[in-house]
């Protein structure tokens, strides 16, 4: 240290001594702070009805049920059987909580890409700086604040990747059975790690240090496990992981008068909308850049990069969330970049401002919190208000909605036919009756009075948060053919119909709006 870096009490300057300990090791606050920041983001977020299925099959699962036998699933089938406990015994909180869980998970995987950055000889600047950027994108950001399948692949995929890179000096057998096992898992949670988890398999089994043998031997375990619970309904397992998610998508965008979202070039312009919401885009281009020197490492995470984008644009439409497991290797394979040729003025320039539009969404959800109230905080109410309703009528059973994740503050269950939210509800002909009901699921156009249990709840699935109200009041039109009263929550756009029986007498209804 020369004498220009001592300042006269003897002290190092600030940024020296910053510089010095981000070499040792990440700050100790910034581990801290991480995962307290997601979490907070994670409660002013808006209400999703995207989170209605997951919530569901988590409470159901906690409950015994078992996903494709029990309840219909539209994913593959790992996280409700990994949450369940969990979710039991957070009971009433099961839906705050499962948000919480993701946000500490997403914490989580921006740890181990900064671990993975380490073990490939990143220096920590550079590890640190790489992770902060991917905690910045919006794809990120959002898909570890709400209570989706996204954070929890995720923390399998990044695992994964720090004992790939980590083994590049010294692979034992657990470590590649481990590597197995977490990609597996991935794929168990999300179908569209299957790509990059196959894309690995390909690498292992042309690089024989990677031990493919002992990989394969890890992935068994959560491969078994799902086929396990395919054998228990088959034709139910085939079409909630793999028919659903292939055609429903297509057939609600091509019926909606939004077609144009399907075709494959406004599917790549959304996908470079999506990158462009962080420092993803800038770091692509970097990536790409071509160079003559290139380390096996690097060559892997290019590839693990493609499958990604593959996985990600194969889908229609192309969905931000559908970005994550691309954003792991190419962060790590930008620092890596960053190892060798430092950015200039420029380049760190540009990420600045890709990584401040990355937090532009989520900069407006606070905002819009501050200003109306904390969209959690109000969903518990509704619930608590929900709970009180019901007890004081004494009814009791499962309910009705599109809605599901907003009944454990209600201390109720879903009605395993509406388990899966508005999305199989939403679609048209992919089912006859017969296969509805054994895998227990029910259409718009299949709905009778008949079908519906004794309680009701409406006026969750609307624009507010992201759905379709017509799809809630057409249910609205089909109770009107049976007995009821109608408890509206106050200063709530919630509803209650509580239900007579179907053959009780046909005359209209008499209707109050007094929850009391």
């Amino acid at each position: 240290m020369t004498a220009a870096t001592i300042q006269p009490d003897g002290h190092r300057p600030f940024g020296l001594a910053l510089r010095e300990a981000l070499r040792r090791r990440p700050p100790l606050v910034w581990a801290i702070a991480l995962p307290i920041l997601l979490a907070l983001l994670s409660m002013v977020r808006p209400i999703d009805h995207d989170e209605s299925q997951y919530v569901a099959a988590a409470v159901l699962s906690g409950e015994g049920f078992l996903p494709y036998r029990d309840y219909a699933y539209l994913q593959t089938p790992l996280q409700p059987l990994l949450f369940a406990p969990i979710v039991r015994v957070m009971g009433e909180l099961a839906y705050p909580g499962l948000r919480l869980i993701n946000a500490l998970l997403g914490a989580l995987a921006i740890f181990f890409v900064y671990r993975a950055a380490r073990s490939a000889r990143v220096p920590a600047g550079a590890a640190l700086v790489a992770s902060c950027l991917l905690a910045s994108t919006d794809i990120l950001l959002f898909g570890t604040g709400v209570a989706r399948n996204d954070a929890l692949p995720l923390v399998f995929f990044t695992g994964a990747l720090w004992l790939i890179l980590a083994g590049e000096t010294r692979r034992t057998p657990a470590m590649a059975a481990a590597i197995g096992l977490l990609l597996a898992a991935a794929a168990a949670v999300k179908a569209s790690y299957a790509l990059p988890a196959a894309a690995y398999g390909m690498w292992a089994l042309w690089h024989r240090d990677h031990r493919p043998l002992w990989v394969a031997l890890g992935a068994a375990v959560p491969t078994g496990l799902v086929l396990l619970l395919a054998a228990q309904a088959p034709d139910a397992f085939l079409f909630g992981a793999f028919t659903f998610p292939a055609d429903a998508p297509a057939q609600y965008y091509a019926s909606g008068g939004r077609a144009y979202k399907l075709t494959l070039g406004f599917r790549v312009l959304d996908l470079l909308k999506f990158l462009a919401l962080g420092a993803a885009l800038p770091a692509l281009a970097v990536v790409a850049w071509p160079r003559l020197r290139r380390a096996r490492t690097d060559t892997l995470l290019d590839v693990l990069i493609l499958a990604g984008l593959l996985s990600a644009v194969l889908p229609e439409p192309t969905w931000r969330q559908y970005l994550l497991p691309v954003l792991p290797p190419l962060f790590l394979r930008l620092a890596r970049i960053w190892r060798i040729e430092a950015p200039g003025a420029k380049q760190r320039a540009i990420f600045a401002v890709f990584a401040f539009a990355g937090l532009v969404p989520t900069l407006l959800a606070l905002g819009a919190a501050a200003r109306d109230g904390v969209p959690m905080a109000r969903a518990l109410r509704e619930g608590d208000a929900i709970q009180r309703i019901l007890d004081a009528e004494q009814a009791t059973g499962p309910v009705a909605t599109l809605a599901p994740h907003l009944l454990p503050a209600a201390a109720r269950l879903p009605d395993r036919r509406f388990a899966s939210g508005p999305f199989y509800f939403r679609s048209k002909g992919l089912l006859p009756a017969d296969d509805e009901a054994r895998f227990h699921l029910i259409s718009a156009a299949q709905l009778r009075p008949s079908d519906l249990p004794g309680i009701v709840l409406l006026g969750g699935e609307g624009q507010w948060a992201g759905g379709d109200p017509a799809l809630d009041a057409l249910v609205a039109r089909v109770a009107a053919a049976r007995p009821m009263r109608v408890l509206q929550l106050e200063g709530s756009s919630l509803r209650v119909l509580l239900l007579g029986p179907p053959h009780a007498a046909r005359t209209r209804p008499r209707v109050s709006s007094n929850p009391s």
